[in-house]
């Protein structure tokens, strides 16, 4: 018999599950505001913070499901085949994962939509330098997934990748009028950065010259324009998600040697010290207060790595744990 106050071990056993559930769901949650406050910053990805957090794959593994769910659900209703199938794609999803990652990243989406307006208008040059800092260090991570030694042919798609990147990110801003149908092409595009490690969805909106609408719209709770944007954005998500899917599973390492050259390439738009029409510029003005913003950006990629690595090593290896650790080669 226990003593007064004392609790069986089951009982024991059930909290310490239950206290470990809570931590994931809330290292989650974390997670996905990161993730969210990145895809509001012009030129840092959504993917490369998953990337950087761990949970990377599991998200794309988990929106490929949906999608088939979905299609499944679409093909099999109609023809009085049920939802069996659909409902066997659900059960694979990490709900454990999305679902905290999904509210962490609405909810942190919100709030740096309404707090890093200001910031990025009244210190461009600062915001940029972390930015940098953040998106440099990161670029460990796909390396470090891609089994060494590099080959010359890898070396050579991660440097084409790069300079394609480094164009497009030069490109001047244009100005498009944010009717339904652009707003909904455009965000299905800039989804893509979600999945898409380098590629920044909120970049592609100032480019196109909807950033400002698009933040001014979750600012003011503009219902119609943030509507029309999601439903842009599960477009191109269901378009897209399926093959980066397959590319992960089929062709991991050539995918992982594009995402690096990416995210190398769109350090270019990062630059902290541009004119208007995005031209490089030398350094100028407090260049020391720059580089320990880049400083400071390097320092938060690698805390959050070490926290990472760390968070692995006391979860051990248990398959059926919710906590995505970053995976190296297959």
């Amino acid at each position: 018999m226990p003593r007064t106050g004392e609790h069986s071990p089951l009982v024991e056993r059930e909290m310490q599950v239950m206290a470990k559930s809570v931590r994931t769901y809330a290292a989650n949650a974390v997670r996905g505001g990161l993730i969210g406050t990145a895809e509001t910053i012009p030129g840092v990805s959504g993917g490369t913070v998953a990337l950087v957090t761990g949970v990377y794959e599991a998200l794309i593994d988990s929106a490929g499901h949906v999608v088939s769910a979905v299609k499944l659900t679409v093909t099999d209703v109609p023809r009085g085949a049920g939802f069996s199938r659909a409902g066997a794609e659900l059960r694979r999803v990490r709900w454990g994962v999305v679902l905290p990652l999904l509210v962490g990243l609405v909810c942190a989406a919100l709030v740096a939509a309404k707090l890093l307006e200001p910031v990025l208008t009244h210190y461009p040059t600062q915001s940029r330098a972390m930015f940098f800092g953040l998106v440099f260090a990161s670029l460990w991570v796909p390396i470090s997934m891609i089994e060494w030694p590099w080959r010359l042919l890898d070396v050579g798609i991660a440097a084409a990748m790069a300079a394609l990147a480094f164009v497009l990110t030069g490109l001047p801003p244009t100005s498009i009028a944010p009717n339904p149908v652009v707003v909904a092409l455009a965000a299905a595009v800039a989804v893509c950065a979600l999945v898409l490690p380098g590629v920044s969805g909120s970049f592609f909106l100032l480019t196109l010259g909807l950033y400002e609408p698009t933040i001014s719209a979750l600012n003011d709770r503009d219902l119609g324009y943030i509507a029309t944007f999601g439903l842009g954005a599960v477009i191109g998500l269901a378009l897209f998600v399926k093959v980066l899917q397959w590319l992960l599973e089929h062709r991991r390492r050539m995918t992982l040697v594009v995402m690096t050259g990416l995210m190398a390439g769109c350090l270019r738009a990062l630059w902290p010290w541009q004119g208007t029409d995005r031209e490089l510029l030398a350094p100028a003005g407090s260049v020391t207060g720059s580089v320990l913003y880049f400083l400071l950006g390097v320092a938060v990629v690698a805390v959050l790595l070490v926290a990472e690595h760390l968070a692995g090593r006391g979860q051990g290896t248990n398959s059926d744990s919710d906590t995505v650790r970053i995976t190296h080669t297959r």
